[in-house]
């Protein structure tokens, strides 16, 4: 492991003197590679706070333009950017923060078939998924993907002033993936639209702080593993809790194959 430059010791001095993190921490977050699906509420302080933390590549998934509508809680957007690729702007927002980052685009929406020759290849480079999608098919898709490929899976929605996250790691006995959570008995395309319910800004801004969080935590390892649970967040009130989510033994992702 090369040593941290003058340069890197100075900007991360804050991570390197957090007992839980310190300098070898710090490496394995230069040295890390996180996939984002979805550039949009969630997906935009996760990666400005990637950024800023030093995670060596960002890999962002989306195929969206950015929208007027989109400002009010997209914070690497500005209305000089209506109707650019969501993915290449990040980028440029991205590299603001931490021109050492290497970022990597793709302008498409996440399917099964994008990765039906190499998904062993692609998901191979990921030390974590965060997912900020906003709808069920999607979601599945990539907890599916996660499952199959061990790739750490840290999957954050919101909701009017309702939030929840989750850590999963399905493929260990005893944990749950996000669809032992939602079960498969949904339409695929039943999430709610925040263009219909609504959203407020800063929640939106606090659950993709939090997505950076987890996927620092599950870089470094510091505190306590949080996965097999659900955060769930409430801003009206405002509080906070946690609940146990069980691993479901039919699961058709990572479940105990029938016996025969």
């Amino acid at each position: 492991m090369s040593p941290l430059t003058d340069e890197q010791l100075d900007r991360y001095a804050r991570h390197i003197v957090l007992k839980d993190i310190g300098g070898g921490g710090q490496k394995k977050i230069l040295d890390a590679h996180i996939l984002v699906v979805g550039a949009g509420g969630i997906g935009c302080p996760a990666i400005q706070y990637l950024a800023a933390a030093g995670i060596g590549a960002l890999t962002i998934i989306d195929d969206d333009v950015v929208s007027l509508s989109n400002l009010q809680r997209q914070v690497l957007f500005s209305e000089n950017d209506i109707g650019k690729a969501k993915v290449e702007v990040a980028k440029v927002a991205a590299n603001r923060i931490n021109p050492d980052i290497v970022i990597n685009t793709i302008n498409q929406r996440l399917t099964a078939q994008h990765f039906s020759g190499d998904a062993a290849a692609f998901f191979a480079a990921f030390d974590a998924i965060i997912d900020g999608t906003d709808n069920y098919q999607t979601r599945l898709l990539v907890s599916d993907l996660s499952v199959a490929h061990r790739v750490p899976l840290i999957s954050a929605a919101i909701g009017q002033f309702q939030g929840q996250l989750g850590t999963f790691r399905g493929w260990e006995a005893g944990k749950p993936c996000y669809r032992c959570f939602v079960g498969d008995a949904l339409d695929p395309d039943d999430c709610d639209n925040c263009s219909e319910v609504g959203v407020l800004g800063a929640m939106v801004g606090l659950m993709g702080s939090f997505a950076a969080m987890e996927a620092i935590r599950v870089v470094t390892g510091f505190g306590q593993d949080p996965a097999g649970k659900l955060q769930l967040f409430d801003g009206l009130a405002p509080s906070m809790r946690s609940i146990n989510l069980p691993k479901d033994p039919h699961c058709k992702s990572c479940g105990s194959p029938p016996s025969t």
